[in-house]
């Protein structure tokens, strides 16, 4: 490494340590992506070495991350050393290679990218809360297993809700407290904030931190210092676990409409009016689905059953109803989102297992910072459960849907 570059000292197990895990938490401004890149591009030094750098979804590294890696090579001075592609950077010298590859695409499927593990001898998983699945990265686990080499499982996160299973398995389990920096068992913990990286931020960004921790202390405990949230902080739902999914008499289906990067998302929702339980499970949640796509898919999975669905496409709701889908346009005007959501939280929501999207709502969808509407993003399942739920409690006894 350069002797120009000053590395944070809290990072020095990463280059020393023979853990199998490491878990490194931080806030905003904490310096994680400086200390992680500055690392894999040191151990491409090392022949042998194949590096699999994934998010849960990785849109496009050549954008999104390479650059953050060419700065740290630039700092180096090692330009001549590495050849970097769209999703590749091969150290010359070696032939040791970071590849960035995501665990699903956009579209929700698992990638191919993750079926060519083999070689893999570190695997990092950058922004790991969004991974609310630990069966996926269990399989991924479970295949870097070089005989000729240190392996390495890095989870680099902001750490989210104490219902995360990497809480609940590196630490709760464990009897470890957030913000730990040290060893147990087989694990290497880093926690850094941004009192840790504080001479490389800009006084416009300090400013803005001390503004937030005066006007919003639980926001800047969570989203700066790297504190792990209670299930019920912060979150609009909050009434929820997750369960068996149960077929009451009072069910249907719920469908969101999505374009280019929001989801297309269908649902099936049952209600138990007695034990005022919602039971929900995901269908399918995917993004630049055309109407056939979606006609096709629909068709499969729910059959004649009836779908509510988004009513702000009135030409797309006429092609799947040719399309043969027993689909009717929720019930829209002033205030419904309100009141959908005070009914949601007027019931406990069951999520069938595996329906990891609709989990991940739930963990992010929160109110607006003025706390007047939820925030317009994290809510494509949402909706679709709130229709659903509105017609099953409210639309068949009101009259206002009219089922032809």
């Amino acid at each position: 490494m350069s002797k120009n570059i000053n590395l944070n000292p809290k990072y020095v197990p990463l280059f020393q340590s023979d853990d199998r895990y490491y878990v490194i938490t931080g806030g905003r401004g904490s310096g994680k992506s400086f200390g992680i890149s500055l690392f894999l591009l040191n151990l491409t030094y090392e022949k042998g070495h194949k590096v699999l750098f994934s998010r849960y979804t990785l849109m496009s590294a050549q954008t999104s991350i390479i650059p953050e890696f060419i700065e740290k090579i630039d700092l180096m001075d090692k330009n001549e050393d590495f050849r970097i592609t769209k999703d590749e950077i091969i150290n010359l010298t070696t032939g040791s290679s970071i590849m960035f590859k995501g665990i699903r695409t956009s579209s929700g499927n698992q990638t191919a990218a993750l079926k060519s593990l083999n070689g893999v001898t570190t695997f990092v998983l950058d922004e790991a809360e969004e991974l609310i699945n630990e069966d996926d990265f269990n399989k991924i686990d479970f295949s870097i297993r070089s005989q000729t080499k240190q392996n390495r499982c890095i989870l680099v996160l902001n750490p989210a809700t104490k219902e995360h299973w990497i809480y609940q398995r590196f630490f709760q389990f464990r009897n470890i407290e957030g913000g730990f920096n040290g060893r147990k068992d087989d694990t290497t913990y880093i926690h850094t904030d941004y009192r840790d990286n504080e001479k490389n931020l800009s006084d416009s960004f300090l400013k803005q931190l001390r503004e937030m921790k005066l006007r919003n202390p639980s926001k800047f405990e969570h989203q700066i210092l790297g504190g792990w949230l209670a299930k019920a902080e912060g979150t609009i739902i909050r009434n929820w676990k997750v369960g068996e999914f149960v077929r009451t008499e009072s069910v249907c289906f719920g469908m969101d409409f999505g374009f280019a990067n929001d989801l297309t998302t269908l649902v099936e929702v049952s209600v138990d009016n007695e034990t005022r339980q919602c039971f929900v499970r995901q269908i399918f949640g995917k993004t630049n689905m055309s109407t056939s796509e979606i006609g096709f898919q629909c068709k499969k999975e729910v059959s004649n059953s009836l779908i509510i669905a988004d009513n702000s496409e009135p030409r797309l709701l006429n092609e799947l109803k040719n399309f043969g889908l027993n689909i009717r346009p929720t019930i829209k005007k002033k205030g419904s989102i309100l009141s959908g959501i005070a009914l949601m939280q007027d019931y406990q929501l069951v999520v069938e297992r595996g329906s990891d999207q609709i989990i991940r709502e739930l963990n992010n969808y929160v109110w607006h910072e003025k706390g007047e509407k939820p925030i317009d993003k994290w809510n494509h399942f949402m909706d679709a459960i709130r229709y659903s739920l509105m017609y099953l409690v409210q639309g068949k006894m009101s009259g206002r849907y009219v089922i032809r």
